[in-house]
């Protein structure tokens, strides 16, 4: 039995589609995933610019731009906006300074080498649970005022959502609490990466661990704190299980995240338009603010 031979002309146009579909192949792998994402980001975000530009439940009227100027006069949408970005702040910079200093502190430790996947654990919690157990905590089960008392340092229970600041405070450990392992991770990764022989130079010639840290380690961490900062900076703009959850805008809308606020503009008052108008100015305002501090960042490492 012989082999069946090709013809040449076969041969010919097989030799010349197989560069293409090596080049083609990877991106073939990779299409699915590109759709299914296009479709979760894409289309909603298409559909918030077109809806925001009618107003009405099921019969639709075209109002061109009024949303977004009744938007940008809406003193609760800005009271909203500034919220979030207090209690962002707050919760942002307490979760850089809590990961970095651990990560500092442990980064050679060969025990968080081999066992770093447990300091994840607060992160595999739903956002909702992690709420309601921090609800259960600080005013359900007054369990947090009950320690205070017991231990001395109050005569009586706390009333966290009385006081503005301590419903604030609320939300900040709740955040904190979940989403410190995933910076912390990160900047870790990032240290024990850097090259040790740089360490050690410096260290030969008498530099101590704070001088090797602020001036050798954070500089070349600027890339990814940059970019772990800006994650979780969007995270944050977007909370609300936390406000939803445990406070619901009080005291007295001091604690309503821009997030709880389109929330309630929608499925609450079922003005759909309106909180479209909302979502997409959050969404130009988030993605100003991560490309300026981005910039920013990287412009004073270069100096």
């Amino acid at each position: 039995m012989t082999d069946a031979v090709l013809p040449t002309s076969t041969l010919r146009m097989a030799r010349r589609r197989s560069p293409f579909r090596r080049k083609a192949f990877p991106y073939l792998l990779v299409a699915p995933a590109v759709v299914y994402l296009l479709a979760i980001t894409l289309y909603p975000g298409i559909f918030a610019l077109w809806r925001s530009f009618y107003q009405g439940r099921f019969k639709l009227e075209f109002i061109g731009f009024q949303n977004y100027i009744d938007l940008f006069r809406d003193e609760t949408f800005w009271h909203s906006l500034t919220n979030t970005l207090i209690i962002g702040g707050i919760t942002l910079t307490v979760e850089f300074l809590i990961a970095m200093t651990l990560a500092a502190l442990v980064y050679r430790d060969p025990l968080v080498r081999g066992w770093r996947i447990l300091f994840l654990l607060p992160m595999l919690f739903m956002p909702s649970a992690v709420a309601y157990l921090w609800k259960l905590l600080f005013n359900d089960g007054r369990v947090i005022s009950d320690l205070l008392m017991r231990i001395g340092l109050v005569d009586s229970n706390i009333d966290f959502m009385g006081s503005t600041w301590l419903a604030r405070g609320v939300l900040v450990v709740t955040d904190v609490w979940q989403w410190v392992p995933f910076l912390f991770i990160i900047f870790v990764a990032a240290l024990q990466g850097q090259d040790k022989e740089i360490e050690e130079a410096a260290r030969l010639d008498g530099a101590r661990w704070s001088q090797i840290f602020f001036l050798i380690s954070l500089p070349l961490m600027r890339p990814v704190i940059a970019i772990a900062l800006v994650l979780r900076g969007i995270d944050i703009l977007t909370m609300f299980a936390s406000p939803h959850i445990i406070t619901q805008g009080s005291p007295g809308g001091n604690t309503e995240t821009v997030s709880y606020f389109i929330y309630r503009t929608g499925f609450k008052s079922f003005e759909f338009g309106y909180a479209s108008a909302a979502s997409v100015v959050v969404l130009v305002l988030t993605i100003i603010l991560a490309q300026s501090f981005v910039r920013r960042f990287f412009k004073s490492g270069r100096d």
